[in-house]
């Protein structure tokens, strides 16, 4: 897929929203991707995570034992691109605030696994979730999103593949242009900060 026709699927299920939002990383900027929004369609969600495995390199793609990503976000993108490798998904939860593998799922010493997630802004819970993968006896062989939002800032110690490169800038709260600080804040996502959900 182009980046247009990337952008086009975003765009087409309400996904590319403008205003002044929250991110799950606590800064501010004037664009969300609702990935939820694009994903909610499984025919889209197959088609995004295909050509994200696409990009990836042969031997990178033929190692990969299982899929995991951190929930909520990461849970569909994570499981269509277990789908179109041909491997098992599994996901984290933060039932106590910190990432690990429940209901069940289990990793095996020296398992190969792609860490997912649907998009990745500042790279710390992505790191969060290849710490809990590598605590739980895997190893992470690479990273992937369906978008980058840190302007190919975010190293996550391992390779970083993201079907989408987005450059957007971020601001912290005391540093918002006059344009963000005269519209509303809103925080669109799941993770719970300072009591509100980004």
């Amino acid at each position: 897929m182009t980046e247009d026709e990337i952008f086009a699927e975003f765009r087409a299920a309400g996904a590319l929203l403008d205003g002044h939002f929250i991110l799950s990383s606590g800064l501010h900027s004037a664009l969300y991707l609702q990935c939820a929004r694009v994903l909610a369609n499984p025919l889209i969600a197959a088609r995004l995570a295909s050509a994200l495995v696409a990009t990836l390199p042969r031997d990178l793609r033929s190692s990969i034992d299982v899929v995991v990503s951190p929930a909520m976000g990461g849970i569909i993108a994570g499981h269509e691109m277990a789908r179109a490798l041909g491997v098992k998904a599994f996901f984290l939860e933060r039932p106590t605030g910190t990432f690990e593998l429940r209901r069940g799922f289990a990793l095996e010493a020296g398992q190969k696994v792609l860490m997912m997630e649907d998009v990745v802004t500042t790279g710390l819970s992505s790191k969060e979730a290849i710490a809990a993968i590598i605590a739980a006896g895997a190893e992470v062989v690479a990273a992937g999103a369906i978008v980058d939002r840190s302007s190919g800032a975010a190293d996550l110690g391992v390779p970083f593949h993201a079907l989408l490169k987005l450059e957007v800038p971020t601001y912290p709260a005391d540093a918002l242009p006059p344009e963000l600080v005269a519209i509303p804040a809103v925080k669109p996502g799941s993770r719970v900060i300072d009591g509100g959900t980004v």
